[in-house]
């Protein structure tokens, strides 16, 4: 591959430069692009799975919905959330938005 790029750059000297110049460039946008982008989103993605984690019963969470609840109940995948008395609904998980340690 690398004999290809190279015989396609000009034999007379006027470019051949800018060869590596644009692959430089390239590293530089993917760096800049990693460390801008991929990386905090990668670190919030953890943060939330550790929050979601750590949820417990009696927790007071806010949903992405905006209802407000207490975890009554936990399972795999679900929390069963106490909005009223007596009236509990079943959501998924992720539908967790922030969660309010019980006192």
């Amino acid at each position: 591959m690398i004999e290809n790029l190279i015989a396609m750059a000009p034999a007379n000297g006027q470019g051949g430069g800018s060869l590596i110049s644009t692959l430089i460039m390239f590293g530089a946008i993917f760096f800049i692009f990693y460390f801008m982008i991929i990386r905090p989103q990668q670190k919030r993605a953890k943060e939330r799975e550790k929050m979601l984690n750590a949820i417990e019963k009696g927790d007071k969470v806010v949903t992405s919905g905006g209802i407000y609840g207490t975890i009554a109940g936990i399972e795999d995948k679900t929390v069963l959330l106490q909005i009223a008395d007596n009236v509990k609904i079943k959501l998924d998980k992720s539908a967790i938005n922030i969660v309010e340690k019980k006192s």
